[in-house]
């Protein structure tokens, strides 16, 4: 076990709450407390016996608070090899004494960043005593205890009163662990931050931090274990009624949730299965845009997710409930909607009313390596460019657009049909897009036949060759929206125009992998 006796200890804590629950079992075992500036006042306003820093090491605070803790006084007791005799003589020589038990929070950087603070405001809330107090404990943890988080003042409580004042190396060890985590974590904000203030996308080395918000039950598949990080404090995300979500559910939603941001608010329904979209509608009757999304797929919809960008209200609910779903993440819920929904107990509600998306670049990590892009953001860079003969009307172009837009969401080859704002057909996630269109216009034709009247399509990439747009055109698709930038351009709007149909180029590619 190799128990060490903790003798003195030093507290520098920016935050002083549940000072409570550790100071009394430090008395109980006599240890000794030396701390800093707001800690000192603090602890023995407390009632509690405490050196202050500038008495122990014989060296006043200076440049307004920042140099307290950094003298070679303290290091040497922190840092040295309580076995090894030259450090023992070294000591003895300059009167050091060990110090067993560090205890450390940091200045509040990352909770500064989000207030919006002035840069030269926000810098002082670097803290680098305390990240040298607890890398030099951390070190040493075959001799010395570091706790970095108030919510370890109970583990450290425990641990003393088992071992009458004395620490275990597995203790030592896993607290050493917990502070290089929060001196990493914390140096990572840092460097973000800087990284964002000079827009420098693409830094030499490039750090991801994040908290564990939840332990999941597992991840895609039941033998695989998973967790939930976030980068910020809160996800603003409201469970208020069901299961806890699972790996699989998070993934939907955030695909989910993606959809319903690049709409108006209080319009649109979105119903996502293996983060696919299997139906979208953008209607300001919510019963009528859930009942279009759902109408495009209703065998695919079983079992996924809907994201509503409004309120529910108990007429939703009340369609809603005729079918099985595993998540409903909406704005909010009426009362009566909600009664309504909790009469299924698994069924998780979800709101996001809340919810923000950062502008942050997206990772797809590989093993030891990992992949760093730019958000997709835009949806046409340029100027839409109608190339056949036949002009669009202002409902065909409204259209065009809606379903381009959905083509951003759905894996690659995507290929969406729309009518009236709402998708009437989607293939996705093939690896040719012939294949692509042969799905959306299968579905189209098997579950709303009657919406292939005057209808559109979009497709996330170019046509390599006329085969797919002959498809297309053989369903009943009127306009069809694409890139544009094959080589058989020209046969494709030979072929549209042919068929007099309208053809529009955006310029702009969406896959999504």
């Amino acid at each position: 076990m190799n128990l060490k006796k903790i003798k003195r200890a030093i507290i520098s804590i920016s935050d002083k709450s549940n000072l409570k629950n550790i100071l009394p079992v430090l008395k109980k075992f006599n240890v000794e407390i030396i701390s800093s500036g707001g800690s000192f006042r603090t602890i023995k306003k407390m009632g509690y016996s405490c050196t202050e820093i500038s008495s122990y090491t014989g060296f006043s605070e200076m440049l307004d608070g920042r140099v307290k803790t950094l003298h070679p006084k303290i290091y040497a007791g922190i840092l040295n090899i309580r076995k090894n005799k030259k450090h023992k003589k070294d000591l003895k020589k300059l009167n050091i004494s060990n110090i067993d038990l560090v205890i450390v929070n940091l200045y509040p950087f990352e909770e500064q960043l989000y207030k919006n603070l002035q840069f030269e405001k926000l810098i002082e809330y670097i803290d680098i005593g305390g990240v040298s107090l607890l890398r030099a404990a951390a070190k040493n943890f075959n001799d010395v205890t570091v706790i970095s988080n108030i919510k370890d003042y109970s583990k450290l409580k425990k641990e003393l009163n088992t071992n009458k004042g004395a620490t275990t190396t597995k203790f030592r060890k896993y607290m050493s662990t917990k502070a290089f985590g929060i001196t990493a974590y914390y140096d990572s904000v840092i460097s973000n931050c800087l990284n964002d203030k000079l827009k420098i996308k693409f830094p030499e080395r490039k750090t991801i931090h994040g908290k564990l918000k939840e332990n999941l039950r597992y991840g895609e598949n039941p033998h695989q274990q998973s967790s939930l990080y976030a980068t910020t404090e809160d996800q603003n995300l409201k469970k208020i009624h069901g299961k806890n979500l699972s790996y699989n559910n998070y993934n939907d939603i955030y695909s989910a949730l993606e959809i319903l941001n690049s709409f108006k608010k209080n319009k649109g329904t979105v119903i996502i299965k293996h983060t696919n979209p299997c139906g979208i509608s953008i209607n300001k009757n919510q019963l009528h845009s859930f009942k279009n999304a759902f109408n495009c797929d209703p065998v695919s919809a079983f079992g996924g997710i809907v994201g509503i960008n409004s309120i529910i209200s108990k007429k939703l609910a009340i369609e809603i409930n005729k079918f099985f779903f595993e998540v409903i993440v909406s704005n909010g819920y009426k009362k009566d909607a909600l009664k309504i929904l909790k009469r299924k107990k698994n069924i998780r509600l979800i709101q996001c009313n809340k919810f923000e998306f950062p502008n942050t670049q997206q990772y797809l990590f590989w093993k030891n390596s990992f992949l760093v892009q730019n958000a997709n953001k835009i949806l046409i860079k340029k100027k839409l460019t109608i190339v056949s003969k036949k002009k669009p009307s202002k409902k065909q172009l409204e259209n065009l657009v809606f379903a381009f837009n959905i083509c951003k969401f759905v894996k690659s080859n995507a290929i969406v049909l729309a009518n009236n704002k709402s998708t009437i057909g989607i293939g996705s996630g093939q690896p040719s897009r012939l294949d692509s269109c042969k799905i959306a216009s299968s579905k189209a034709l098997q579950f709303v036949p009657e919406k292939l009247t005057n209808s559109v399509a979009a497709s996330d990439a170019f046509f390599p060759f006329p085969d797919a747009i002959k498809k297309l055109i053989r369903t009943g698709v009127k306009a069809i929206i694409q890139p544009g930038g094959s080589i058989n351009d020209k046969k494709i709007i030979e072929v549209s125009n042919n068929a007099d149909i309208v053809m529009a180029f955006t310029g702009t590619r969406h896959f999504k992998h």
